[in-house]
């Protein structure tokens, strides 16, 4: 499944609520404990991260000056 910022929200929102039932985009999830919120935040958030290109937004360039 294809994550997104509004389901990484839903899920924090969960969390903050003490609920373990969470609405994604297409279908609704109730969780054992709260600890596999936990869980599926931290999948959520790192596949987020990783689609974004890193977790800091930060970008590295390479520089290259002649010889071989």
């Amino acid at each position: 499944m294809s994550w997104s910022q509004s389901d990484l929200d839903a899920i924090n929102a969960a969390i903050s609520a003490g609920a373990k039932r969470v609405r994604f985009q297409t279908h609704e999830v109730e969780y054992h404990s709260i600890s596999d919120l936990l869980r599926a935040r931290d999948t959520i958030k790192a596949e987020l991260e990783t689609s974004a290109g890193g977790s800091d937004g930060s970008v590295m360039f390479a520089e290259y000056s002649g010889g071989y």
